[in-house]
């Protein structure tokens, strides 16, 4: 008997403390997923889920072309007005009919994304990121994190705009280069920072091809790319933001002293509306940048020669670099170290932001393509009035 009455006063005791316990956690505010600081949340894992806004931008054909070979992006929703433009993309890369939509707000409701990819003209740029911040963040979700093909915006009044409601949505807005995911640009920035070429004082950059009606870009790419209201300008706009993208992000940011530009129409039959060459001249305190972006070279090229006190340096394709310092008789080509990832390619870097893993910064950032659209304003001002334009110190 006293066994068994020991026996059952443990249970008691037990079931008290039980009781004791619940009531202590019943009594504890409850954290709902909406209200935890954004990087205290689980982390998602799995693909990531993306929408297209778009599909009138050339570039979009190389996303599609690597996003549908990867099991680490998924694309959930696709918006172009042009149902026969979307077939035609469907057709080649496979999209299922059910990814169509005719309206941006509708897809973003109806697919709840993590990243959305703007193929639009420049142009509509700021109408489609104004539109994301509506539903950014809905239902507690991470804020989206938006990418567009360069320039960031037509006009400096744009680009504020857009970093404006970005800040206010708590939205992430990336700029997408191809130049930077090139190991030679990182180098070459890399060399001009750490002193290997003594002070730098001049960068040269040239960007550009032999147009894009040569080079058979499709009509719907075609049409807003040779329209000044769409596109901003021509090759000003189209190659110029590359070499001013360089050299606002290897400046930290920071804008030149004074902008001066002259843009010819150097084939006016096929371009009628809109500049096809383009010379940009940036001033700093002690440095000077000059950007050529052209339609008119015999090819291809995307290149940029920096120039030190003691040494100078120019970016060979993607992976390679000549380089000649003190003491050398002549460059010598070295190879530029690979990136690692997540900076080695735009969806591998897109997933990181997006998933809150990385910090936006660079050439890419949004700081500096504010600038960089700042500066586009003010050498198209400059083009225009045959003067020099000085920008605001920030």
């Amino acid at each position: 008997m006293k066994v068994r009455r020991g026996f059952l006063t443990a249970i008691v005791l037990v079931s008290v403390v039980t009781v004791a316990v619940l009531q202590v956690q019943a009594q504890a505010p409850q954290s709902r997923r909406d209200d935890m600081p954004l990087d205290s949340r689980q982390v998602q894992t799995g693909p990531l889920r993306v929408v297209i806004v778009g599909l009138v931008h050339g570039h979009a054909e190389g996303f599609l072309s690597g996003a549908v070979k990867r099991s680490d992006i998924q694309i959930v929703g696709v918006q172009e007005p042009d149902r026969a433009l979307f077939d035609q993309y469907a057709k080649k890369y496979g999209l299922d009919a059910k990814l169509y939509h005719t309206d941006i707000d509708e897809m973003l409701r109806a697919t709840h994304p993590e990243a959305v990819l703007i193929y639009t003209s420049t142009f509509d740029h700021r109408r489609v990121v104004e539109i994301c911040a509506k539903d950014s963040g809905a239902g507690g979700a991470r804020p989206f994190t938006v990418m567009m093909e360069k320039p960031l915006a037509v006009s400096a009044e744009d680009a504020h705009a857009i970093a404006k409601v970005a800040a206010q949505s708590k939205m992430t807005v990336l700029v997408n280069y191809f130049t930077t995911w090139e190991p030679s640009r990182h180098a070459a920035y890399e060399m001009a920072k750490d002193g290997s070429l003594g002070n730098v004082w001049k960068v040269v950059a040239h960007d550009g091809h032999g147009g894009p009606k040569e080079i058979g870009v499709g009509p719907e790419f075609l049409g807003w790319l040779t329209d000044p209201k769409l596109n901003g300008g021509g090759a000003l706009y189209d190659f110029g933001c590359y070499g001013v993208d360089f050299m606002t992000w290897l400046m930290g940011g920071a804008p030149p002293l004074t902008v001066t530009a002259v843009t010819m129409h150097i084939k006016p039959d096929v371009y009628p509306k809109v500049d096809d060459d383009a010379t940009i001249v940036l001033t700093y305190p002690k440095a000077v940048g000059i950007v050529q972006g052209s339609w008119n070279w015999p090819f291809g090229r995307s290149d940029v020669e920096i120039y030190g006190k003691t040494g100078e340096l120019t970016t060979v394709g993607r992976d390679a670099l000549e380089v000649r310092t003190a003491g050398q008789k002549q460059a010598e080509k070295v190879p530029a170290k690979g990136l690692v990832p997540p900076m080695d390619d735009e969806l591998n870097y897109l997933r990181a932001v997006a998933r809150g893993e990385l910090k936006p910064e660079g050439p890419g950032s949004l700081a500096v393509n504010v600038v960089v659209a700042e500066v586009l304003d003010a050498a198209r001002e400059s083009a225009k009035t045959g003067k020099t334009v000085k920008l605001a110190q920030k």
